[in-house]
């Protein structure tokens, strides 16, 4: 009898060290989950203040300060190639501003 309790005694232990396990698991998932869409919202920002500068084909020289502004911001937020190479070329290009950077990033732009 007292085996059979000392059994029975065990079996909600065993049921909470399962349900942290769970819990946990599941709090994981929650914080990835968030990281992911913060990453997701840092990239389309970033994306979407490039694309306003160079949405009218014209690059100022503020425009290009802004854009040399954003490559480290669109590096760290993971942006993609396609826009953060023609941006990193517009920021050392200095006074002349090339075009075919300037179209390159309208194109992955409208992408």
């Amino acid at each position: 009898m007292k085996r059979r309790l000392a059994v029975l005694s065990a079996v909600p232990l065993l049921l909470v060290i399962a349900g942290c396990g769970s819990v946990q698991e599941a709090a994981g998932n929650a914080a990835n989950d968030a990281a992911s869409k913060v990453a997701t919202a840092a990239t389309d920002e970033v994306r979407k203040q490039v694309c306003t500068v160079v949405e009218d084909g014209l690059v100022s020289a503020s425009d290009r300060a802004a854009l040399g502004g954003l490559v480290s911001a669109a590096d760290a937020a993971g942006v993609p190639a396609e826009i953060t190479t023609p941006l990193g070329r517009i920021a050392d290009a200095g006074d002349k501003v090339p075009a075919d950077s300037v179209d390159a990033l309208r194109e992955a732009c409208g992408a």
